[in-house]
């Protein structure tokens, strides 16, 4: 079965809803994080300027607490991916650091989204062994953002006030910024 367009996007009520530990890290749950990084892949493959560097198991209408990242994000031929079983965010540290985020489900839009700069992360790796990582930067963003989908948290809800912070994706891969009032207030698709 090809994962082509199975991503589930916004107004799919799932992706508001807080996702389930995982208790035992079986064949399935394995099959589910590989399946999670073909969709990513297929996405980013239908996306000429776009990458796809993550993915949380909701996102495949999954409610299971489980991320994939990608190990290179300079390198949209490197195929590797970490996958981080019960992520949990056990330190927010640094300054709150404005940048641009998108997501693949939602489509086309991007928005000024400020995180912390490091964190401190457990989880399990798919092996069951915990792991314990200190990121910042980028890596530390990503992992904020996809931690907040096993939470049905969705990036726009920390700036939906926000006028000036929303932007679409032009098809020659440009952003151009979005009118607040005609397409993000009363758009029922986003909230």
């Amino acid at each position: 079965m090809s994962t082509k367009n199975a991503i589930i996007t916004l107004p799919n009520p799932h992706l508001r809803q807080r996702s389930r530990r995982v208790g035992l890290i079986t064949q399935e749950i394995i099959k589910i994080a590989e399946d999670m990084i073909s969709a990513t892949l297929d996405w980013e493959d239908s996306r000429e300027h776009e990458l796809g560097v993550a993915l949380a198991a909701i996102q495949l209408d999954k409610d299971l607490r489980i991320i994939v990242i990608r190990s290179n994000f300079d390198d949209k031929n490197d195929h590797n991916f970490q996958v981080l079983i019960n992520p949990e965010i056990t330190k927010f540290e640094g300054e709150l650091v404005e940048d641009l985020e998108g997501c693949l489900s939602v489509p086309d839009i991007y928005g000024k989204v400020k995180r912390y700069e490091k964190i401190r992360i457990k989880a399990l790796n798919l092996e069951g062994k915990p792991i314990r990582h200190s990121v910042e930067g980028f890596l530390a963003r990503i992992i904020q953002h996809e931690t907040d989908h096993t939470n049905g948290i969705v990036f726009i809800d920390h700036i939906k006030d926000q006028k000036d912070a929303f932007f679409k994706l032009k098809p020659d891969g440009e952003l151009e910024s979005l009118s607040y009032e005609k397409y993000i207030r009363n758009n029922h698709d986003l909230w």
